[in-house]
Formats: C-alpha cells, structure tokens, sequence
C-alpha cells in the first residue's frame, strides 16, 4: 500500500478530476427539527454541494449496489415471436465520494454472499465492479459501534481512503487506478511526521466511540438462549414494520415477481428488497407461515447477521452503524439486544 499527503484545498481537485464521471456522495438532505443536517448519497454536480466531513448517513449507499425496485428483465411480443432483454449493467461507471469504513466494509461483507458465493448476483456484480470509492475517516455518532465489530477501519474494498490529520490529508492509495488519478492533483510522499498524526487521529477516533456491543464467545450464547425469553419481549416491541431492514447497509433479502401487461404484448420481471420482519416474509405456498410470530422474526434477524453469517464466513454481517436502532419506530437497538440476551445467559448460568 502507498501513502501520500495533500493540502485539504487540493479535494476539490480531486473532485474535479473525478465528476468526468457520474458521481456520487454524501449531501446534506434536510434539517431535523431539532436543527440537525441530515445526510444522504446523491449525485453531487458542484463541490460546494458535497458535505464530504458528514456525520453517518440516513440510508446507506446500498441503493446504488441493490435498489429497493429494480427491473431483471423485460419481454415483449412480436408477431410470432418474443424478445427478452436481461438489464444486468448500469449505464456508466459511478465514484462514490467519501464513504464512512462502516459502508465499505457492509460492500465487502455484501460481495461474500453476492460475488463470492455459489451463485452470484449478476446485477450486485454488474454495478460493484463499475465503481471507484473514495474513502474517508468518520466522527463516530452516540449510536455507533462500529468498532465492536472491527469496522471502524478498511483494509480492502476502496481505491482511496482520506484521513483528516489536521493541516492536512492521509491518503491511502490501495488500486493502480486511484495512483492515477492522483496524478492529476498536488500531492507529497508521507513522512513518519504525517505518519504519526495518523496514528493520533486514529487514537482520537477510536476514543470517541461511546456504544459498544461485546461480542465475546456472542455465537455460542445466542445458541444457548435461542429459547430466552427476553426474545419475546423485544418481539411484544417491534412493530413488524421492516425499516430496520430498509436502512441496513447489508440486509440483502428480496423477492421477485412478474408484472404482465393488460394487453398481454410485454412483461417485466422485478426484484424488491424485502425484510424478514415482514409477516409475510416466511409464509410459503399454501397459507402455512414458518415465522408467523414477531418475536420469531426478530430473532431471526438477529441469528442470521450475529450467529449464521459467523459460521459460514467468520465475521457478523452487522457493521455497527447503528442506522437500524436510529430508524426504529420501537427504540429497539441491537447493543440493547444482545445486551439483554447476554444479562440473560449469566442470569441462567
């Protein structure tokens, strides 16, 4: 890896380098009442637009890898014969400008199951890998934990990541294609003094984090108090409503259907994301429902990402965001979960 240092006013070179193509970064969107900016990843024309130094987002950039509604594949009748059209590539490449670790590393967890898996995912594969990320560090939030889950930090799954070190920038240089385009902007070669302003910055960010999740021995507790009772009573809580899901930066489930023209001349096959919260999530032909309960559903959400996901690829597929927790309708927040579960598991001991 190849570390350099440039001026903060050299970013908006950087940024004019990179807008050649469609980009995308963080915004401020509204105002909460309370006075707050709210945050979110749009296309940004202008650099006086990108609120590159936000706090975490609203949503995640997922809807760019995995859109909440998107088109397969479409048919059309003609005459005596039919043409299918399969929209596996988007239109141009796209450079996300200024993604938090937690979202790079919930892209790396999401290429495990939608790149890296027994059937990949053509359409993830198609828009992950017409990307270029521009990382950067975070001011972590109350609800973050990010750092409970060893994400706080990239080592892969971006071409550049951009620390704050005072006067100026740290930048990391992890692709042959972000070398290049640094060609383009005034940089210089980091010294052990840039070096160590890193490692303070690093310390400070670190310092900063306030919610934490212990995950110590979390797998063989959740399989010791799969029957717990505090899973009802966080299910007797939840609304059932599934925005946990819809602003989880790695909750991938969806369905599909098939939507036929009245005229009977064209179709179109979509996927939808969906969240297996929803009461209709596990119900399967017939009327018969797996998880027809709140509580089951809730835990499941819980064993897939903290117990499922460890044992089939060595790491939770939760990130620490806390987006889920800020979004929730019921105040239900997974350090609160897990927390309960745990006070449990020694009650029991």
């Amino acid at each position: 890896m190849l570390f350099c240092v440039f001026a903060k006013s050299e970013l908006r070179h950087l940024f004019e380098v990179l807008s050649y193509n469609c980009l995308v970064g963080p915004t401020v969107k509204e105002t909460s009442p309370e006075s707050w900016p709210l945050y979110a990843y749009e296309q940004v024309f202008d650099f006086a637009d990108l609120a590159f130094e936000h706090t975490t987002t609203s949503h995640s950039p997922k809807k760019y890898f995995l859109p909440h509604r998107l088109t397969m594949a479409s048919y059309a009748l003609n005459d005596q014969s039919w043409r299918k059209e399969v929209h596996f590539t988007p239109e141009t490449p796209v450079v996300f400008f200024g993604m938090h670790a937690c979202d790079i590393n919930a892209l790396n967890r999401l290429d495990k199951v939608l790149l890296d898996s027994t059937y990949p995912n053509p359409f993830y594969a198609a828009r992950r890998r017409n990307t270029f990320i521009v990382g950067t560090s975070c001011s972590p939030q109350p609800f973050c934990f990010c750092e409970s889950m060893d994400c706080e930090t990239v080592l892969h799954g971006c071409d550049l990541f951009i620390t704050d070190i005072g006067e100026l920038y740290f930048c990391e240089i992890r692709s042959s294609a972000a070398y290049q385009v640094l060609q383009g902007i005034s940089t210089k070669e980091a010294k052990s003094e840039h070096h160590a302003l890193f490692i303070q910055a690093a310390k400070k960010r670190k310092a900063q984090f306030t919610s934490q999740m212990d995950t110590t021995d979390l797998v063989m507790i959740l399989d010791m108090e799969f029957q717990a009772e505090v899973w009802h009573e966080w299910g007797r809580r939840c609304l059932s409503c599934g925005t946990c899901a819809s602003v989880c930066p790695t909750c991938y489930c969806y369905g599909t259907e098939q939507l036929i023209d009245l005229t009977l001349g064209s179709a179109r096959k979509e996927m939808r994301l969906y969240s297996c919260n929803l009461v209709d999530f596990a119900e399967v032909a017939g009327g018969f429902n797996f998880r027809p309960e709140s509580a089951t559903r809730l835990k499941y959400r819980y064993y897939h990402k903290h117990r499922g996901f460890v044992e089939a690829f060595e790491e939770s597929l939760c990130v620490g965001c806390g987006r889920c927790g800020q979004a929730c309708l019921a105040d239900i927040a997974p350090v609160d979960v897990i927390a309960s579960v745990r006070r449990e598991a020694e009650e029991d001991g």
